[in-house]
């Protein structure tokens, strides 16, 4: 196991492990622990209550962050209209030809969207790209007609969160050059996207641990009671 950096372990020492910060107190800890070379992303955890074996107990959304993720997004779209989704900031575009080079391998994206019509012949990559979560959904709003709205919303920082096996899902809510109220604003909306996709079948603690982190800090724990009941 590879030994945690002097950085790290200095970063550890400043965090009570059995305490629960509030939202603010949290972003200000993490903010004041010294920084790596690069910018490093800003990432929010959740341990749910739910069953993660029950169908009816799956926890997934989107949700659109005030100021963005931070994060340079490439976007794919499959489409018989390649001009369009290109003019509108795609990096890629097109179909038989794009489908063909996701079956070659290639995965040179983030985001993939894909336009009602193309979903006819891109459910054949559903074994390709399911599994890294790149499958267009119209439940995530990455299967639409609106192609520029749909580019530009990926753009602007909307992002997607599906929980785990473990019951357990992360959403990148920023970078460390964020400022410490534009990192508080992004949390707020992606525990109101979380609380708003609980299940409603389910009853009992929903929001049983949340964490804040950056790329190369430890986890701080959160008061998951700021944000929800139950």
């Amino acid at each position: 196991m590879r030994k945690p950096s002097k950085r790290y372990q200095e970063a550890k020492k400043t965090v009570e492990a059995e305490k629960r910060y509030s939202l603010n107190d949290a972003i200000a800890l993490l903010m004041d622990m010294k920084s790596a070379k690069f910018d490093e992303t800003v990432e929010l955890s959740t341990n749910l209550g739910v069953d993660p074996r029950q169908s009816d107990q799956m926890v997934r959304g989107m949700v659109s962050l005030p100021h963005g993720s931070g994060k340079k997004v490439t976007v794919l779209v499959f489409t018989e209209n390649a001009e369009e989704a290109l003019a509108a900031g795609a990096e890629y575009a097109g179909l038989e030809d794009m489908i063909k080079k996701v079956e070659e391998g290639w995965m040179d994206f983030d985001v993939a969207i894909a336009t009602a019509s193309a979903m006819k012949e891109v459910r054949k990559l559903a074994r390709v790209l399911g599994p890294r979560g790149l499958m267009p959904n119209p439940k995530s709003g990455t299967v639409t007609d609106d192609i520029r709205k749909g580019v530009k919303e990926v753009k602007a920082g909307r992002v997607e969160f599906k929980m785990d096996k473990t019951g357990n899902l992360g959403v990148v809510v920023g970078k460390r050059s964020f400022s410490k109220e534009h990192i508080a604003e992004n949390v707020k909306q992606v525990i109101d996207a979380i609380v708003s996709a609980k299940p409603a079948s389910f009853k009992g603690i929903y929001l049983k641990g949340v964490t804040l982190s950056s790329t190369m800090s430890p986890g701080i724990q959160l008061n998951e009671k700021e944000f929800a009941k139950g």
